[in-house]
C-alpha cells in the first residue's frame, strides 16, 4: 500500500476536519501518501474524470484547522448503488486506479456506511469513520459533542428575547429519527420541554406543564418577565404517528424527503390551547399585559437555527475524536482490515465493529428520559417515575456517549 484516498460524505458537522487531519498525518507517519478525493461520493464516482487531486503534503496538511467544523474535502449526498450506471464500480475502481489509490478512509453516518458496506463487498478496500451529529450511529460519532454544545448557546440566547417580550419559545434542531442533540442540548441549557421522536407527545400534558411554568415565573417576577423554551427535533411525530414530511418534495438517493414543519406544528398545538383557555386572559390583566383586540395572550414563536447548529466550529472533543478515529482508519486498512467501522482510539487499542452493525440506529432510551423529568424537564407525556439500579464496575468504564 503507498496511497489512500480521504472521502468525507453526507452533512456538514464538528470534527470532520479532524478525520481528515488525523489520517493524512497517520499515513505521512507511515510513509503512505494521503489525497483528498473531494465532494464525496460524487468525487468518487467522476474521479476517472479528474487531472489531479490534493495531495495532503506536511504543509498542506497544516492549512486544515481541526477546530473548524464543515469539511476541507467538502461533502455529497449520493448513494452509489442508485447511480444510474450498469457500470458504475467498474468506472470508480478505473478512477482509483489513475491515482494509484490503494485504499480509501470514508467519514460518514448511517448512509455513507451502507455504501461503505457495498464498495467493500465489490472488492473496493474502505473503512468508515463514524460521524454523525445525530448520535445515532452505535458507536460515538464526531459531530455529536459541537452540536449539543450549538443548540445548548442557542437556546441560553433564545431566552433573552422570550424573557424580554414574554414568549414561549419553540427551537426546531435537527434529529429525524433520534432526538439525542435535542435532548442532551435542551437539557444543558435549562430548557422546559425537549420534543424527540423517540417520545410520542401528549399536547395536553404539554401545554399544562408549559402554562404552570410561564405564569408562575411571569407573576413571580418584580418586572412581570418570563419565558418557556421548547426544543423539538424536526422528526416530531403528529398525533397519528406520521412523519411531517413535505410530499411534493423528490426523495433524495437514499430515499429521504425533506421534513417540514414540527416546530409551526408544536406553535399551533400551544396556540390552540392558549386561545381555548380562559384562565390566560385573567393572567394577561392580572399581570398589566392586556389590550383589548390587539394583547390578548402571549405569543408563541418558531425558530429554526438549522445549519447554524452545524456549522462554524467544532467542540474540543469532537476534534479529538475525529483525529482519533482518523488515524485509526488509517491504521486499520494498512492492515487490510476493511468493510468496517472505527469505534475508538484510546491507550493503545484500536477497537473496530463491522460496518453494517455500527449503522443500526441507536435511539434515545426512555429511561434516559425520566430522570430529567424529575428535573421539571418536560417531554410531552405525564413523568415516569425513575427506575435506577446499582451496579458497581471495575476495570475501565463505558464512555459518555
Amino acid at each position: 500500500m503507498k496511497n489512500i484516498g480521504i472521502i468525507t460524505s453526507g452533512g456538514d458537522c464538528g470534527g470532520l476536519n479532524g478525520v481528515i487531519k488525523g489520517a493524512a498525518l497517520t499515513a505521512l507517519s507511515k510513509g503512505l501518501t494521503a489525497y483528498i478525493v473531494p465532494n464525496g461520493y460524487a468525487g468518487l464516482y467522476n474521479l476517472v474524470d479528474f487531472k489531479s487531486l490534493a495531495k495532503l503534503t506536511a504543509e498542506r496538511i497544516e492549512q486544515i484547522d481541526v477546530i473548524t467544523a464543515g469539511s476541507e474535502a467538502g461533502n455529497s449526498r449520493v448513494k452509489v448503488s442508485k447511480i444510474k450506471d450498469d457500470k458504475k464500480y467498474d468506472r470508480i475502481k478505473e478512477g482509483l486506479k489513475k491515482f494509484q489509490l490503494d485504499a480509501l478512509v470514508i467519514a460518514g453516518g448511517d448512509d455513507t456506511g451502507s455504501v461503505v458496506a457495498d464498495l467493500a463487498a465489490q472488492g473496493i478496500p474502505c473503512v468508515h469513520a463514524p460521524k454523525t451529529m445525530d448520535l445515532d450511529l452505535m458507536p460515538y460519532s464526531v459531530g455529536g459533542d459541537s452540536t449539543i454544545n450549538r443548540i445548548a448557546q442557542a437556546v441560553r440566547d433564545l431566552k433573552t428575547t422570550g424573557r424580554t417580550h414574554n414568549r414561549i419559545i419553540v427551537m426546531e434542531v435537527f434529529g429525524r429519527y433520534a432526538g439525542h442533540t435535542a435532548f442532551r442540548g435542551g437539557v444543558a441549557a435549562d430548557c422546559d420541554a425537549v420534543l424527540i421522536p423517540e417520545i410520542p407527545v401528549d399536547f395536553d400534558v404539554l401545554y399544562q406543564q408549559l402554562k404552570e411554568k410561564f405564569i408562575r415565573r411571569i407573576e413571580s417576577s418584580d418586572v412581570n418577565a418570563g419565558t418557556c423554551v421548547v426544543v423539538v427535533a424536526e422528526g416530531l411525530k403528529d398525533a397519528s404517528g406520521n412523519e411531517l414530511v413535505d410530499m411534493s418534495s423528490e426523495p433524495d438517493s437514499f430515499g429521504h424527503r425533506k421534513l417540514i414543519g414540527a416546530g409551526r406544528y408544536v406553535v399551533k398545538q400551544i396556540e390552540d390551547r392558549i386561545k381555548k383557555d380562559p384562565e390566560i386572559k385573567e393572567f394577561m390583566k392580572r399581570t398589566g399585559q392586556f389590550v383589548e383586540g390587539v394583547y390578548e395572550i402571549p405569543e408563541v414563536r418558531e425558530i429554526r437555527p438549522s445549519h447554524m447548529v452545524r456549522c462554524g466550529s467544532s467542540s474540543a472533543m469532537d476534534s479529538n475524536f475525529g483525529l482519533e478515529v482518523g488515524a485509526a482508519a488509517v491504521e486499520l486498512v494498512s492492515q487490510g482490515i476493511n468493510g468496517v467501522t472505527v469505534v475508538s482510539c484510546r491507550a493503545g487499542n484500536l477497537e473496530y465493529m463491522d460496518v453494517k452493525e455500527a449503522i443500526v440506529q441507536r435511539l434515545v432510551d426512555p429511561a434516559d428520559v425520566a430522570l430529567f423529568e424529575t428535573f421539571g424537564v418536560s417531554f410531552g407525556r405525564k413523568p415516569e417515575k425513575v427506575k435506577l439500579s446499582t451496579k458497581k464496575v471495575t476495570g475501565k468504564p463505558e464512555r459518555v456517549y
